[in-house]
């Protein structure tokens, strides 16, 4: 079933899931940037950056801070300043061991 998907569907169900996803992170604004690092090695900041280097690969001009507002659905100090916590020792160890996986 899915090996049948034309390229256009299987972009499209990618972007809706991207979409899915991305929502869900604005709902969930409990859940630390710092935790899905540690136990994902990805965070928002990451999805933000991946859709301003798809944006690139397209010769559309996107900064940073735009990538990430699309992301956070704001811009990312404005999140910071309402939803971030300080990171306790504890998981920044966690998240420098995950991030160590990804090269």
């Amino acid at each position: 079933m899915a090996a049948d998907l034309d390229d256009k569907a299987r972009t499209e169900l990618e972007a809706a899931a991207f979409r899915r996803l991305v929502s869900h992170l604005r709902h969930r604004t409990d859940v630390q940037n710092i935790d899905l690092m540690g136990y994902g090695g990805f965070c928002r900041n990451c999805l933000g950056d991946w859709y301003r280097e798809a944006a690139e690969a397209r010769n559309i001009e996107m900064t940073k801070d735009e990538a990430r507002e699309a992301v956070y659905g704001m811009p990312q100090a404005e999140w910071k300043e309402r939803y971030q916590a300080s990171a306790s020792d504890e998981q920044v160890q966690r998240m420098n061991e995950s991030v160590a996986k990804n090269a």
